[in-house]
């Protein structure tokens, strides 16, 4: 049961239904009855060998991104926005690839492209109801993300610290004060806005 009166809620209670090809069928009835949101922020991670590689991408692979990445946040939002009070938030998650390019995360790169451009048109559709919908679009951050690809492997740190103003791959720490700003009453008049937080990668 979902209780209180702020909190996140994420991508991950229906992770597990996205990457089936299962619809997402939460009970909106039991929740309906367990709370009222204020606040909803959602991101959920998914890598698959080769997800990423257009020269090795399957079609499996792209539509099992495409279901977390694009379907996730898109259907996660319709099912909770009855719950959602007036004057929320919500906060989706993008990322910094669809600023700055690499090879490799043209599939990535382009779905998170679709979450802010969702993100604007959502703010649109929300804001007779005084919802306001943000972005923040994180770089390379050391999570289990990719196999902890960024957090494990001193390489591709020491890549992207080479091209990072602040010297150094993000941690989560860095990412969650955003949100928590963006979600707050202070930031009640920010809206349809994407901010990376990057360190400045890739100026």
């Amino acid at each position: 049961m979902i209780s209180g009166r702020y909190f996140h809620v994420c991508a991950n209670l229906i992770g597990g239904l996205l990457r089936s090809h299962h619809p997402c069928t939460l009970d909106k009835n039991a929740l309906r009855k367990a709370c009222t949101l204020d606040l909803q922020e959602g991101d959920v991670g998914l890598h698959t060998s080769h997800a990423f590689d257009p020269r090795e991408v399957t079609e499996e692979d792209f539509d099992a991104a495409y279901r977390v990445h694009v379907k996730g946040p898109f259907f996660l939002t319709q099912t909770l926005l009855p719950l959602i009070a007036d004057g929320g938030r919500i906060v989706n998650i993008s990322s910094g690839l669809t600023r700055f390019s690499y090879p490799g995360w043209i599939a990535y790169a382009s779905m998170k492209g679709a979450v802010k451009v969702m993100t604007r048109y959502m703010a649109k559709e929300l804001g007779a109801r005084r919802i306001a919908v943000n972005t923040v679009a994180p770089s390379a951050i050391q999570t289990d993300f990719s196999g902890g690809m960024v957090r494990d492997n001193q390489d591709i740190a020491r890549q992207i610290a080479e091209v990072t103003a602040l010297g150094c791959p993000g941690l989560p720490d860095d990412i969650g004060p955003m949100i928590a700003s963006f979600l707050s009453e202070d930031n009640r008049w920010v809206n349809a806005q994407r901010i990376e937080v990057s360190g400045g990668q890739a100026i």
